[in-house]
């Protein structure tokens, strides 16, 4: 007799001991799962009547939608996205589409004509009737960074953005600066007034105090931080260190340093944010807030996998830890 109620992956999880990715890999045919692993997961769905929830039409891969495809940021979530699917035997594929808000108006019909089996998107959000569309389909998705705050019951990873900006600044302030500058990113972006919160929290908390002129809304990109740094360094009493919303705007940081002649770190510390590889091959190479980029994307695509079997899970919201990588662009000011 067939079962009343519909069962989900979590209680064969739970009635096997086997975890929910290695679950998944059996329902896609991954090949590494060992046999006794394969034939006890294949047995308790059989015995439970489990039953994938899936359309006929539904491809085998996950759709991220950015809007633009530019920058190792991007880069880094892709591949994070493209391994963790691999591994339950799901391709992906890649979306241009929007702004840092949401997907163009285009894209939502399209999307449903292509039936991915999920989509992840970065920075933006799907609107309200966009949601309903999709959950319509039975297409889960998941917002890596949201830009805005998203709505209850969103599925979202992110990082810990508070704490990495109050972790840069407080490095600063314990180096002995004072003046103390920063670049975040756009205005609207939530990341973004997230690591400005941390910054105004470390300099408050030490009994700095903060000139209006010191915070400067930038574009995550490497010529806002370049023009934000030269009329920073142009002030009467300029900054002795800049505390940078992304590694890009660092990298803008160190030209505009250059171009004036200010030695970094002799002259002027910088911290960025992000930890991408030009973090690593900048000269000086940058100190810099590590963001656990493979690990939101990996985060992501679990979350996705588990809407597929549970539409109403019980985490809808992971936050991973950030961490301060020091290296050569942060110094005591000169004396």
């Amino acid at each position: 007799m067939a079962p009343t109620q519909r069962v989900t992956l979590k209680e064969i999880a739970a009635q096997t001991g086997v975890s929910l990715t290695t679950i998944s890999k059996v329902l896609n045919g991954a090949a590494d799962v060992s046999s006794a692993t394969r034939a006890l997961v294949e047995e308790q769905l059989r015995r439970s009547g489990y039953r994938r929830r899936k359309s006929k039409d539904r491809r085998e891969y996950i759709e991220v939608v950015l809007h633009e495809l530019d920058g190792d940021w991007a880069l880094a979530v892709i591949e994070g996205v493209r391994e963790s699917a691999a591994e339950v035997g799901l391709a992906i594929s890649l979306s241009v589409s929007g702004d840092r808000r949401a997907p163009g108006a285009e894209w939502l019909d399209a999307v449903v004509r292509r039936g991915p089996t999920g989509i992840i998107l970065l920075f933006a959000d799907v609107p309200p009737q966009g949601r309903a569309t999709l959950k319509a389909r039975g297409i889960p998705f998941v917002v890596i960074d949201p830009a805005g705050d998203p709505a209850p019951g969103i599925p979202s990873v992110g990082s810990a953005n508070w704490s990495g900006g109050l972790a840069a600044t407080r490095h600063l302030l314990e180096l002995g600066h004072r003046r103390i500058a920063v670049i975040t990113g756009p205005e609207e972006v939530m990341s973004s007034l997230a690591r400005l919160d941390g910054y105004r929290a470390a300099m408050t908390s030490a009994g700095m105090a903060i000139e209006p002129e010191w915070i400067r809304y930038g574009d995550f990109q490497r010529e806002g931080g370049e023009r934000h740094a030269g009329e920073l360094l142009g002030l009467a009493d300029p900054p002795t260190a800049i505390f940078a919303g992304n590694d890009l705007q660092a990298l803008g940081v160190l030209y505009a340093a250059q171009a004036r002649g200010v030695a970094v770190p002799g002259g002027l510390s910088v911290v960025g944010y992000d930890d991408l590889a030009i973090a690593e091959l900048a000269s000086p190479r940058l100190t810099t807030v590590h963001q656990p980029l493979r690990e939101m994307a990996e985060q992501a695509t679990k979350l996705l996998l588990q809407q597929l079997d549970d539409p109403q899970p019980e985490v809808t919201r992971v936050e991973l830890a950030t961490s301060l990588v020091l290296r050569d662009s942060t110094a005591a000011p000169a004396r």
